[in-house]
């Protein structure tokens, strides 16, 4: 399997749980922190020569890569984070696709954010409801990156997942702004719950065809935010990281 990106933050937090069920390739232009458990291939995914590459000889793809993160709220940017964004969440993920899907490659999942989304609001209903309504770059060309995904479920018969994550955070930060927020009304999702997802999402694209599904991730379990009732019934999700807070 090719993590694209897996040398970033959220796939250097979930390659130790992915290697435990699947054989892994990062393409990244940075080396892996977990080098002993992967297969590298230095590259870009806006380079088509090191994504067909990478490609080569897998049989499924989680793409990880992000630059420049913003919340939903933030109007503020500038050359180098609108030239990135694009680069890397349109241009990037469309060769990804298109590039797989010529190998024969159909079924993937797409790392996403909530901050597609306008983040002042106080509930978010459903995958489908709630807008893609971001003020933020990075949150526009993300939701850019879900059409595209769409786009090559309809036209080229793929089945992609998109997560929709928030708060991604290490096990250590997890418990630690659980017991003490930094950010008000941020639910972090601690590497254990994300990575079981991205586990989940992966079986769950082995089922059907020409098929995109945008999925909420995120550490709340009690859903004062976020309804994750898809995520349950799609995936067989729900965040469970919680019950280590009681550890001590």
């Amino acid at each position: 399997m090719l993590l694209a990106g897996g040398s970033g933050l959220v796939g250097s937090f979930i390659t130790p749980y992915l290697r435990a069920h699947h054989e892994l390739r990062v393409l990244d232009v940075r080396p892996p922190q977990h080098a002993d458990m992967v297969e590298y291939v230095e590259g870009s995914i806006s380079d088509p020569v090191a994504v067909a590459s990478a490609l080569d000889g897998v049989d499924t793809f989680i793409n990880l890569v992000m630059r420049y993160p913003q919340d939903g709220r933030n109007t503020e940017q500038d050359l180098p984070t609108i030239r990135a964004n694009y680069e890397v969440n349109t241009l990037g993920l469309h060769l990804l696709l298109w590039t797989a899907q010529g190998m024969g490659i159909t079924r993937g999942v797409h790392t996403s954010t909530m901050s597609v989304h306008y983040r002042a609001r106080d509930w978010y209903p459903s995958e489908e409801y709630v807008p893609r309504d971001t003020p933020s770059a990075y949150g526009f060309t993300k939701g850019l990156g879900e059409i595209i995904c769409e786009y090559f479920a309809r036209w080229f018969d793929m089945r992609l997942i998109a997560l929709r994550i928030t708060g991604p955070r290490a096990r250590a930060d997890y418990l630690s702004e659980r017991r003490e927020p930094k950010v008000p009304g941020l639910y972090v999702t601690d590497e254990e719950d994300l990575a079981r997802a991205y586990l989940a999402a992966l079986d769950a694209v082995q089922v059907g065809h020409g098929r995109f599904d945008p999925v909420f991730i995120a550490g709340d379990e009690h859903q004062q935010e976020h309804n994750l009732s898809k995520a349950r019934q799609l995936l067989g999700w729900e965040p469970q990281s919680h019950r280590y807070l009681d550890e001590g």
